[in-house]
């Protein structure tokens, strides 16, 4: 099937790009555009060329599909395509409907006119991959809109509505009604009156303080790129669209993108995008797998988890019924959502007639016959395998045939879940992370009889509430608790051996994470994570006290929410405040284990950390809980704070080395303090490592 269709209307001919789903320009796309605009030259009856994409998109730019393949730099490239279209001796004329972004929009700033409806979208979004637009956007676009806002719309990546840009050149005409019939009226008019053909190369763009402003712009950007290279090279490519003729400001763009293309912070941000798209492609369930409809959805527990979680759907505009035990329990519940929406409407992020319909869709209730008639039910109750017990055998005696059964359990085995129930096809896990309004990761637990529909509609579903799901089978913790209980075991440990929460914390921090693992502990709740030790404890005699952790909770001190953890909070206040007591607590723990502190440097605070992910994120791929390396880094990357820039900690181990990532987890097993047996490499690692492969 052609990427590109060619046709005639009277003396306009048309290229129409179909690539679905977003038109993006492979190398068969690019291939069909010079050939329909070489055809439309070599014919006399043709006077002008209209490209044209589909309702969907004129074209999203790159094909990810090729990225990484010969294809992708095969000629001819998109530069060259750009050039055909500039040098075509008939005027060129892009019919912009739906997203036009990066490529896309590079495309359409090289032809001689552009025609949009309103409604579409426009963006040169390359800055997020960590690049920057490297076929002309950052030369063509300041000379269409002027400096200032084509510099916001490349160094943000932002999305802008086409009718942002009226009375810009960026669009010559906008089309109200069919977007093809538009475009060839405003080619017959362009070729009865012999309007020029409009090279946008060859318009002047000037800013009246360009030293001032660009100063004032590399000093705002790097402020708030943090170490990223991307922006400030924008910058440098925008500048240069200024300060030098059009072609040497394209080789100050071409040389920028070269460079960025090899940054690790490149490679981290594309890894994942790609592992994003990646995560939603299930082992077993193909694209044809049937859904179901969720029309409504009922929630039970209308605590900090059960309110976010609500608010997720009422956004997406599902109607929730909301269940809880006790009114006073469920009024706050109600409350919190309120309160939710109320600073939402007082931050201007939504009007308030918005946030009343939303609200609207939430129905309050005490009694389970209100989830008779829902299609999907998720509990969000005490985690606590009795609890859970009693919840699925009410579920499965009230809920319809066909509605799916959701926990949203952090660590219990979901299998024994689905267990409770006559319906364990219909049950699944959906592990939402806190505050589950504002988190973007969504863990889909697999049971061992979970439907394929049923992971087909809880993936589609996390779409629809904006949702990055990622697939993990059964396991203790799944993906993220079971590593991260490995990370924050590695922090406790070395906090008897001699390092403080201050250290470990700061130096965890200044790698990139967005917070310590002992202020995310206490963030969490330290009762959360006790609770999951005693319970761990009384399954495995054997397993390694962490001392500290389980005296301060013994104290009461469970964190934020007691104003004591690792740390001491004032009323009203996050800031992690040092605390004497923790002081006292370490140093008797110590000496209860006959400790010597020593001193630990930031690297092996760091790697122990960080390793410990590692190895443990090799074990799940290992057993099969995780398809691919990826969906681990991309866990981490959505829902742990793990610094985007280096990709998640499976990408950082391959990084690194796993030759060095062993070598440093041998040393770790040869500490006195140290287990042999945990720093044991996994065999997927062990192997990798000896054969010079990576995870990804």
């Amino acid at each position: 099937m052609s990427s590109t269709h060619y046709a005639q209307h009277g003396n306009v001919a048309v290229i129409r790009l179909d690539n679905p789903p977003v038109n993006g320009l492979g190398h068969a796309v690019r291939t069909g555009i010079v050939d329909g605009l070489r055809q439309a030259e070599a014919d006399a009856a043709v006077k002008a060329v209209v490209l044209i994409g589909s309702e969907r998109a004129f074209s999203g730019g790159a094909d990810i599909r090729e990225f990484n393949t010969p294809k992708a730099l095969a000629e001819p490239n998109l530069g060259t395509v750009i050039h055909y279209v500039e040098s075509s001796s008939k005027p060129v004329i892009a019919a912009i409907g739906g997203a036009c972004m990066g490529g896309g929009l590079e495309l359409a700033l090289g032809c001689h006119y552009r025609v949009a409806q309103p409604g579409a979208q426009i963006a040169l979004p390359e800055v997020k991959l960590g690049l920057l637009p490297g076929a002309g956007g950052t030369q063509r676009l300041p000379r269409l809109i002027g400096v200032e806002a084509a510099l916001n719309m490349i160094v943000s990546g932002a999305t802008v509505p086409s009718e942002q840009f009226k009375g810009t050149p960026l669009f010559d005409v906008f089309v109200e009604g069919d977007l093809l019939q538009g475009a060839l009226a405003f080619a017959k008019v362009v070729v009865d009156e012999g309007r020029p053909l409009k090279r946008v190369r060859d318009l002047t763009v000037t800013h009246p303080k360009p030293e001032a402003f660009f100063l004032y712009a590399r000093t705002a950007v790097g402020a708030a790129s943090k170490g990223y290279p991307a922006p400030l090279k924008c910058v440098d490519a925008v500048e240069a669209a200024v300060t030098k003729p059009f072609e040497e400001g394209l080789q100050v763009e071409r040389e920028a993108f070269v460079h960025l293309i090899q940054t690790s912070e490149s490679r981290a941000l594309r890894h994942a995008f790609f592992a994003e798209r990646a995560a939603s492609k299930v082992a077993g369930v193909g694209e044809d797998t049937p859904v179901r409809a969720i029309q409504s959805v009922g929630i039970i527990g209308a605590g900090t988890m059960g309110s976010g979680i609500a608010i997720n759907f009422l956004n997406a505009g599902i109607p929730v019924v909301l269940l809880e035990m006790k009114q006073e329990a469920l009024d706050r519940g109600l409350g919190s959502i309120r309160k939710i929406y109320e600073g939402q409407v007082a931050k201007g992020k939504l009007k308030a007639d918005k946030a009343e319909q939303r609200f609207a869709l939430l129905k309050p209730t005490l009694s389970y016959d209100d989830f008779r008639q829902v299609d999907l039910v998720i509990e969000a109750v005490f985690e606590e395998m009795s609890v859970k017990e009693a919840v699925f055998r009410k579920l499965d005696e009230v809920c319809k045939p066909g509605a799916i059964l959701a926990s949203n359990t952090s660590t219990l085995d979901l299998n024994r879940i689905a267990g409770f129930t006559r319906r364990p096809q219909d049950v699944v896990g959906a592990h939402f992370f806190s505050p589950a309004n504002v988190m973007k990761l969504l863990e889909v637990i697999r049971g061992e009889k979970t439907g394929s529909d049923v992971l087909a509609t809880v993936m589609q579903l996390a779409k629809s509430i904006k949702k990055t799901a990622v697939v993990s089978g059964v396991c203790d913790g799944f993906i993220g608790n079971r590593m991260i209980a490995m990370y924050q075991r590695e922090a406790l440990l070395m906090l008897e051996e001699g390092a403080s929460p201050q250290q470990v914390d700061s130096a965890i921090e200044a790698f990139g994470f967005a917070m310590g693992p002992l202020k995310m502990a206490d963030l969490a709740g330290g009762d959360i994570g006790w609770a999951i030790r005693k319970r761990q404890y009384a399954e495995r005699p054997d397993m390694r006290r962490v001392l500290i952790a389980d005296r301060l909770c013994e104290m009461g001190r469970f964190g934020q929410k007691t104003g004591a953890g690792f740390y001491r909070y004032e009323p009203g206040r996050r800031d992690a405040l040092h605390d004497a007591v923790v002081d006292g607590v370490i140093d008797a723990c110590r000496k209860e284990l006959g400790v010597t502190p020593r001193t630990l440097s930031n690297e092996e605070i760091v790697q122990r950390c960080v390793f410990a992910l590692v190895n443990e994120g090799a074990r799940i791929l290992e057993e099969g809980i995780a398809q691919r390396a990826s969906d681990i880094d991309l866990v981490y990357l959505s829902g742990y704070g793990f610094p985007i820039n280096r990709g998640g900690p499976m990408l950082y181990a391959d990084s690194v080395g796993l030759m060095n990532v062993v070598r440093a987890m041998e040393g770790f097993a040869a500490n006195p303090r140290g287990h042999r047996a945990f720093w044991q490499p996994a065999s997927l690692l062990a192997r990798l490592a000896a054969e010079g492969k990576t995870f990804n």
